[in-house]
């Protein structure tokens, strides 16, 4: 048995902090990490209650959607991760829940515009929502598909992943990631709670528009921006 003991690890704690940050409830979300020089991820097991949870039951997966190391089944959400770590190049971790504010900008198909600087700190443009998944597309590998349709989307819209790495798919719930799996988790939260401000905003003005884009962009490069001057150095 090789050892995969920090892989565990990583991939538990981002799933309890799932459960502690209020992202969801009962089995309603799941978390992994990615070793990309092993090409294999550790996930959640599927329908398992987060107190139950050990580092040990987290189930190894590699790249063909197989179990390495495991008695438990993955978590069903496996094949999606699968996708976006095979496509979006550069990411460690994935995290997917149904928290209440994003999932139901994804139940509108409602991508998510820049309505503050909340917002631009963490995304220069709107958080993009796809289209629902076809009939056909439900008919084949239906998780495999909703990677399909996540990473289509990203091209469609021409979207750098490591630019805006949250994503809502239509009908259904949030999907986000990033470099660990602690920081795709971190990124569900920012999500959900953008969400709320943005449904929140509507709801005081209904004709509310989008920020300046010249203070969108003002956010997001003093954050992220090759002069960035926000945080210690």
């Amino acid at each position: 048995m090789k050892n995969y003991k920090t892989l565990r690890e990583e991939a538990y704690e981002a799933n309890m902090e799932i459960a502690r940050k209020g992202l969801a409830i009962d089995t309603w979300g799941n978390a992994s990490a990615y070793d990309s020089a092993k090409a294999i991820f550790a996930i959640k097991p599927s329908g398992i209650e987060y107190d139950k949870l050990t580092p040990q039951s987290m189930v190894l997966v590699d790249m063909e959607g197989k179990i390495a190391e495991g008695k438990l089944k993955p978590s069903s959400d496996t094949n999606t991760h699968l996708v976006l770590y095979r496509d979006f190049y550069d990411i460690r971790g994935v995290t997917h829940t149904h928290s209440t504010y994003a999932t139901a900008w994804a139940q509108a198909v409602k991508s998510v515009p820049v309505y503050g600087t909340t917002h631009a700190d963490y995304a220069p443009h709107e958080i993009p929502c796809t289209d629902y998944m076809s009939e056909e597309m439900t008919k084949n590998n239906y998780e495999l598909e909703t990677g399909n349709l996540i990473i289509q989307t990203f091209k469609n819209k021409n979207i750098n992943p490591l630019f805006i790495n949250m994503t809502l798919v239509a009908g259904h719930g949030p999907y986000t990631w990033g470099d660990s799996a602690g920081e795709a988790v971190h990124h569900s939260v920012i999500l959900e709670e953008i969400c709320k401000m943005a449904f929140l905003t509507l709801a005081i003005n209904p004709n509310a528009a989008p920020l300046p884009a010249h203070i969108t962009k003002k956010h997001w490069e003093r954050k992220h921006g090759k002069d960035a001057y926000y945080g210690q150095k």
